[in-house]
């Protein structure tokens, strides 16, 4: 599923902030990456981190249909 640039944005901050708040990255980082964002990206690229996202769909109205 291709992501919209929103949810990928709302999926790379809340897992910043995850990792800003002392959660252990998923993949290796080297010294010099400290940057949460960055790992975060990394991360979603990789394609490890354990978020999904729930779209809501509008409902099909028949024809006709009085309300």
């Amino acid at each position: 599923m291709k992501l919209t640039r929103y949810e990928r944005a709302r999926i790379i901050g809340a897992r910043a902030l995850q990792i800003s708040m002392g959660a252990p990255p998923m993949i290796k980082v080297s010294e010099n990456s400290v940057d949460p964002i960055i790992i975060a990206i990394k991360e979603l690229n990789v394609g490890i981190i354990p978020m999904t996202v729930k779209r809501s769909m509008p409902e099909k109205k028949l024809m006709g249909e009085v309300q």
